[in-house]
This record gives C-alpha cells, structure tokens and sequence, in this order.
C-alpha cells in the first residue's frame, strides 16, 4: 500500500480527472486503487467546487469591482470586458442543446472539476439534483476512463 501514490492520484484528480487514470498502469496500481484513488479525488473537488460556487463568484465580482474602483482612482479609462465571448457563446449553446444531463457529464470531465462544476452550479444549483447527478457521471467517466485504460494496456 503506498499512501503517497494514492494521494497524489487523488491531488491530480481533483483537477484534472480525464487524464489522471492513464498513469495508473506505469505507476504499477490495479485497477481498483487507480479508480478509487481517482474517484475520492473527484468526490472532494466537485464537492467543494458545486457548494463553493455561490463564494468563488461573489468573490470574482468583488474582485472584479476592486479593480474597477482602483483604475477610476487612478484615472485610467476604464477597459470593458467582452461578457459575451466565443467561449462563454459555446457553452451556452452547449447547455441549450444538451440539457442538464449533458452538462453534468460533459463539463466537469472536459474544463476540469473545477471549472465544470462552478458551470454547473451556476446553470442548476436551484434544481436539489444536480450534484447527485455530476457524482454520478464522475463515477460513471472514472469506471469507463480507468477500464479502457486497464482494457488497452492487457490488449497491447
């Protein structure tokens, strides 16, 4: 048993969980310790992010708000950030396109944890589901991600 391998399996999937189940077969784990380590990774991140978002985008406004107030002392014109980029256009029509469940098995699994499920938040936290849902998928992802890993490293 190596503590020190799991965590950081569990560090590297809090961030970013499509990739972290690769490295399981160099690292010399089974297939059990690189899904578990990389699902309590998951677990925590999603869990801290989704009932953290609330906080993370007060506190981007707050921050966004200081820097304003500081170049209108500082008499600097004040740049206007573009709100409707291409990115945030593509997420909107992925959320549109998709639903729900398409955005809870999607984003947290390509635009990180983190990220993904700030997103989510932000779309569906009013709905008391959600966030079974993202677990859900995250069990779902690292049971598919981690088996074709294993499946492709036995075939080659």
């Amino acid at each position: 048993m190596n503590f020190w391998l799991y965590l950081t399996f569990a560090l590297f999937s809090t961030w970013k969980f499509l990739f972290t189940p690769m490295a399981g077969p160099a690292a010399g784990l089974s297939f059990t310790e690189t899904l578990i380590s990389c699902l309590i990774g998951g677990y925590i991140s999603a869990g801290i992010f989704y009932f953290g978002s609330s906080y993370f985008m007060k506190r981007s406004l707050q921050n966004r708000v200081k820097k304003e107030e500081i170049l209108k002392k500082e008499g600097k014109p004040l740049k206007l950030k573009k709100r409707f980029t291409s990115t945030n256009r593509w997420i909107i029509r992925i959320k549109n396109s998709l639903g729900k469940y398409g955005v809870t098995y999607l984003f947290p699994l390509f635009l990180s944890i983190p990220i993904g499920t700030v997103i989510t938040a932000k779309f569906y936290k009013h709905q008391k589901d959600t966030f079974f849902w993202i677990v859900l998928f995250l069990t779902l992802n690292g049971l598919l991600i981690t088996g074709g890993t294993y499946l492709l490293t036995f075939v080659v």
